[in-house]
């Protein structure tokens, strides 16, 4: 599973309590990924090129919640695409 956001919250369960970690994209261009694999998960901040510039593994059966906060910037053009209008068949010539 590969997930890309702005920012990632992880929740782990330390034994002595519950401990949370942010791991942001700190400049533009740069995206969140969350992978899953082998019982870890990986949260790791990655450049336009594919560099990791940080990482952070945790043991998924220590990981209490992971909350992905998208970059705004995706919502918008998400918004913009529900907003066209839709084309009539008759104008397509399909009628």
């Amino acid at each position: 599973m590969r997930v890309k956001g702005a920012r990632v919250e992880i929740v782990v369960d330390t034994g002595a309590g519950m401990e949370r970690y942010e791991i942001a994209a700190t400049k533009a261009g740069r995206r969140v990924e969350v992978s899953t694999s082998r019982g870890v998960v990986e949260v790791v901040e990655v450049t336009r090129t594919g560099q990791a510039v940080r990482a952070g593994r945790f043991m998924a059966s220590r990981v209490i919640a992971l909350v992905e906060h998208p970059a705004e910037a995706e919502q918008d053009s998400q918004q913009r695409r529900s907003r066209r209008p839709l084309r009539d068949q008759t104008t397509l010539g399909l009628s």
